[in-house]
């Protein structure tokens, strides 16, 4: 069940103006979790795992109740069993969590049109045009937190402050369903206490090379010269460090966020040492991602295959179409001849399919004319029937319709 409100101030000083905190990060709380948590009551309050259920799945996400023992996403799902063996285990069921997504991002952009989704689960708001009728910062994320709750069903954390890095990391700390407001004239003294590895940028490369000069805090980072910085991590870097720790970042939300590219990979629980059975993977994935396109209402012109060895040894090999198309068949295509140069017998652990150089889908659909012997014809006919087939899947979901040469198992020719 969602937990009472925390309302959380970085200073709590009577009188200050909160009118200039225009900025919010909000954030979906332990997203897909919670989601399989508001469709099954049974669940709340349970520890909840999503993630690949086979022998090398990871956790894609865990509700707060896993989290206390130590489950965290990205971490092996064998770890996550021993971990938290009480947990219930879901496969993610990735069209209804952008169905959910979709509906929060909606109710956002009522409050302002200037929302930057950052990605399935996240966004950043800017405000300002919006409080002469809403109100505050503070009161706008309120709002924002209450509507969430009572017409989506899920929590949110929101940070209110001047700067997008400060607004993330200020919702960031005040997980899980928390609001915390940093005051305009305050930010420095926020920032300065909290780790290093708070900084955009700060892996653990950096963070090594910032140990060595014993620099731990941010204030410490912002009391460094931008010289001594760029000597020891580089210009860009340093100065980007040096700039976030003095709470100077100029960038705008920015509302229209176009997606680079459009991919799917599958990990196999077995080792795949055929070609025959790598090809019946790449048909799903083709499948999956091109479908994905079309509800974008995208067209695409180059396919990238990913491929992982059973020693891990990773490759990635890439051809672009002659023109923008959204038909399936074209990238199938494509892809098999990326796959017929890579070597299946040394065991494939990973493929990846995805597709890049993205643009607003034309009128006028799968004109790619393969080969020169009239083929646009037919290409059109294939798009009429994959609209028809998104159309099937849209009403009786994901799995109602697929690729014939799926039903046994084989590859096979792809019409």
């Amino acid at each position: 069940m969602p937990r009472p409100e925390r309302d959380l101030r970085a200073d709590d000083r009577p009188g200050r103006d909160f009118a200039t905190g225009a900025i919010l990060h909000v954030d979906l709380d332990a997203f897909y979790a919670s989601v399989e948590q508001l469709d099954d009551p049974a669940l709340r309050g349970r520890p909840v795992i999503v993630g690949g259920l086979g022998g090398r799945g990871v956790v894609a996400a865990a509700s707060y109740e896993a989290r206390k023992v130590g489950v965290r996403a990205a971490m092996p799902m064998g770890r996550a069993r021993r971990a938290c063996p009480s947990a219930t285990f879901v496969s993610p069921r990735f069209d209804r969590y952008s169905t959910k997504s979709r509906e929060v991002m909606a109710i956002l952009e009522s409050v302002t049109p200037l929302v930057e989704q950052l990605s399935i689960d996240e966004a950043f708001l800017d405000v300002r045009g919006a409080r002469r009728l809403l109100g505050t910062g503070p009161e706008i994320a309120r709002i924002v937190r209450e509507r969430v709750r009572a017409e989506a069903g899920l929590v949110v954390s929101v940070g209110v402050a001047s700067t997008k890095f400060l607004a993330k990391v200020a919702s960031d700390l005040s997980k899980p369903d928390g609001l915390l407001v940093v005051e305009p004239g305050t930010e420095r003294d926020f920032l300065a206490p909290l780790p290093v590895s708070r900084l955009w940028g700060v892996g653990p490369a950096t963070l090594q090379r910032l140990d060595r000069m014993s620099v731990h805090t941010i204030g410490e980072v912002a009391a460094l010269s931008e010289s001594t910085l760029t000597a020891a991590l580089g210009n860009a870097l340093g100065q980007r460090l040096r700039a976030l720790a003095r709470n100077d970042d100029p960038r705008a939300v920015v509302p229209e966020h176009t997606a680079k590219s459009i991919g799917a990979e599958e990990t196999f629980a077995v080792d795949l040492r055929t070609r025959d059975a790598c090809d019946s993977e790449v048909v799903r994935l083709v499948d999956r991602v091109t479908a994905r396109l079309r509800r974008g209402g995208l067209e695409a012109r180059t396919a990238t295959l990913k491929i992982r060895y059973a020693n891990f040894e990773t490759l990635t090999r890439a051809r672009t179409v002659p023109t923008a198309t959204d038909v399936s068949t074209v990238f199938l295509a494509t892809v098999r001849e990326l796959l017929d140069a890579l070597d299946c017998s040394r065991g494939v652990r990973l493929l990846g399919v995805s597709l890049s150089a993205l643009a607003p889908a034309a009128a006028s659909q799968g004109v790619l004319d393969l080969d020169g012997s009239g083929s646009r014809v037919r290409l059109e006919r294939r798009a009429a029937v994959e609209r028809a087939v998104d159309a099937v899947r849209d009403r009786f979901g994901s799995r109602s319709v697929g690729p014939a040469s799926l039903v046994d198992g084989r590859s096979g020719t792809t019409p």
